[in-house]
């Protein structure tokens, strides 16, 4: 795999990871029972949105790092499912 396409293949899926890991331990205001005036009262109390990225960060490496080792050592060929496909 290419630097570019190792490149790629993390941030997608440092995105999707990131989207699965948003709502782990959210409270709502309302859950709360403390609306700030102005807000609504679905907004998040506490988003704690470093944790959140470290985590999907963590995550992302254990996976990308799982795609790569199958990649590289041909575990799972990937080219003949996509050639075969097309």
């Amino acid at each position: 795999m290419s630097l570019i396409g190792g490149i790629v293949v993390f941030s997608i899926t440092w995105f999707v990871v990131l989207f699965t890991v948003l709502p782990w331990g959210v409270r709502t205001q309302q859950e709360d029972d403390h609306v700030a005036p102005g807000t609504v009262e679905s907004a998040p109390v506490n988003p704690a949105i470093w944790k959140k990225m470290l985590a999907t960060t963590i995550i992302t490496g254990i996976l990308f790092g799982i795609f790569l080792w199958t990649v590289e050592y041909g575990i799972i060929d990937y080219r003949s499912i996509v050639n075969r496909n097309a």
